[in-house]
């Protein structure tokens, strides 16, 4: 709402002197001393626009007041952070369950649908992903205060405490220094990434706390396998996720079924639907299972995940991507 100060009928005529697009933006005018001071509101204006608005009052006003003065002011909204990817975290309460090799894999076939995809490996004390994504002795470097992740020949750069410390150094670190970390992972130069995966470590401890409190996941899939053990602890970290906000992407069921190489007989050796009746019981989406398959450890040793390549093992990965790429554009 403008304001006129001056001498009554003298500050109103001197204001009806105004272009349109003046007295729309007028906050005050004053008219003391034979000196016009206006203040405009310039939000969404140009150095151009403005300097063409100012010359305009002062022609407009020009047979009333010799002395114009024009101030301009514009609100300075605060500048939107830069969007980052999208953290999608990928736990279990329990170790062995194969975690971390689904975690690679679900990341190269993702970015084989054309989705940009950044990895983390967060178990700190345990990293595998430099041998998963064959980028083992590969060192990451800094720029501008941020680690700048290393790039795989899938497609997927990825940052672990593998590519920061020497091979086989053990990391003998207490709960702060863990989440310092995680955090330089998380927050490393992920351009043009739109989704971040996050291989956490197994159980509820410091990087999962960290990660709910610092840097909140959009989603977390939950891997388990069939057996109950796994299950219990699985059901775990579902309540982990659930109370802390993050939505469940769904679980799956790992190292299901077993094809003789030899007889192509399949066997259960760790059961068979524990992880999809558990995900019934949660009210949870049940993503699928993963077979268990000597070739998926084999390529993973070698660096060459196995959804990189063709044949059934690669399909279930790719109908795995499928899914969580649907849930994050349903969440989008």
């Amino acid at each position: 709402m403008s304001s006129v100060a001056g001498t009554g009928s003298e500050g109103d005529e001197l204001k009806a002197l105004l272009p349109p697009e003046a007295a729309k933006r007028l906050q005050s005018l004053r008219h003391a001393d034979g000196r016009a001071t206006l203040v405009l509101d310039a939000t969404g204006l140009d150095a151009a626009a403005r300097a063409a608005l100012e010359a305009e009052v002062r022609t407009a006003l020009a047979p009333q007041v010799e002395d114009v003065r024009v101030a301009m002011m514009a609100d300075k909204a605060e500048p939107a952070p830069p969007k980052g990817p999208r953290i999608l975290a990928v736990g279990s309460g329990k170790g062995g369950v194969g975690k971390s090799t689904l975690s690679a894999n679900l990341a190269v076939a993702l970015a084989r649908m054309g989705r940009r995809v950044g990895l983390v490996d967060a178990d700190i004390y345990g990293p595998s992903q430099a041998r998963l994504l064959g980028t083992e002795g590969k060192r990451a470097t800094a720029h501008e205060g941020r680690l700048v992740p290393v790039e795989s020949r899938w497609g997927v750069p990825a940052l672990s405490m593998a590519h920061l410390s020497a091979s086989g150094q053990a990391i003998a670190w207490r709960g702060p220094k863990i989440s310092g970390a995680l955090l330089q992972l998380v927050e490393g130069h992920w351009d043009g990434a739109e989704v971040l995966i996050v291989d956490l470590p197994p159980g509820t401890g410091d990087v999962q706390l960290t990660m709910l409190q610092r840097c909140k996941p959009a989603g977390a899939v939950i891997v388990s396998t069939p057996q109950d053990l796994a299950l219990i602890d699985a059901t775990r970290a579902v309540e982990l996720f659930t109370k802390g906000g993050v939505p469940i992407v769904g679980v799956v069921e790992n190292m299901a079924g077993y094809a003789c190489p030899h007889c192509g007989e399949v066997s259960n050796p760790f059961g068979c639907g524990g992880a999809e009746a558990s995900a019934k019981d949660m009210d949870v989406p049940f993503l699928g299972r993963i077979p268990l398959d000597i070739a998926i450890r084999r390529e993973g040793d070698a660096g060459t995940p196995t959804a990189a390549g063709t044949g059934p093992q690669a399909d279930a990965f790719a109908a795995l991507a499928t899914q969580v790429a649907a849930w994050l554009d349903q969440t989008a």
